[in-house]
């Protein structure tokens, strides 16, 4: 799931951990943002040809980010679609959730949006039939798995659809209540987003996860607020870590 932006970063991390890209048996992009796609024209050559990559239709869409108050207006590079095509995945344009591994990887589709405080990623413009519009990050998306008598792990990309609400959602479609776990970024870096971490690990607590492990995007306030709160659940992900969910 996702490849990051360096192809250098992630196959010198496969070289180390002794993983074997050529068994790679399908790739999951959790959104169109190029920090967790531009590393594909590296990685494609790497891994089997007909293998599927699952992904939502607007993860080719036309972004930028605009802050108008701080004279920010850059654009946000997109995955690029011909160069997909042309290495020889087969690409899975899918809107509705699907499953992948048998039916043992459930990918989640569309997220619903029904927290009050989780609205995406401020001054994220995405452009939608010629018109520059709030991102509405339909395309963002969360992998689970359900671990028979232990419950749901969750693991999300960015999650700007809001952690909460893709972890509500894995629980709506897996009719599942029990979180297991929940993993990866949770978009409350930065001064725009701290507002919303105390909500976030509210709400986080209320599911009782066993295990709560916030990377990438979480940002340093968030991950030390969610280590202080909930520290019998909490893990401090390091580069390499394995995780074994049985």
């Amino acid at each position: 799931m996702d490849v990051g932006i360096s192809g250098t970063c992630l196959l010198n991390n496969a070289q180390l951990l002794k993983i074997d890209l050529s068994k790679v048996e399908a790739l999951i992009l959790s959104h169109g943002h190029f920090d967790h796609c531009w590393a594909l024209r590296e990685i494609l050559p790497k891994v089997p040809k007909g293998i599927p990559l699952v992904l939502h239709p607007d993860a080719f869409l036309s972004r930028r980010l605009n802050l108008p108050a701080l004279k920010i207006l850059v654009p946000i590079p997109a995955p690029v679609e011909n160069m997909i095509r042309e290495a020889g995945v087969e690409l899975r344009k899918i809107r509705e959730d699907s499953t992948l591994a048998g039916g043992r990887l459930l990918v989640l589709g569309e997220i619903e949006r029904v927290t009050e405080f989780e609205k995406g990623m401020p001054g994220a413009e995405a452009e939608i039939k010629g018109q520059w519009v709030k991102d509405p990050f339909s395309d963002d998306r969360g992998v689970a798995v359900k671990v028979k008598n232990k419950g749901l792990v969750v693991i999300g990309g960015c999650s700007h659809a809001g952690i909460i609400n893709t972890v509500k959602h894995a629980q709506k479609v897996t009719g599942a209540p029990k979180v297991h776990a929940v993993l990866g970024g949770f978009h409350l870096t930065g001064p725009m987003l701290e507002p919303i971490i105390a909500p976030t690990i509210g709400e986080m607590k209320k599911f009782s996860p066993d295990y709560i492990i916030p990377t990438h995007c979480t940002g340093w306030k968030a991950i030390n607020q969610f280590a202080r709160e909930m520290p019998e659940q909490f893990i401090l992900n390091t580069v390499g870590t394995t995780y074994i969910f049985q």
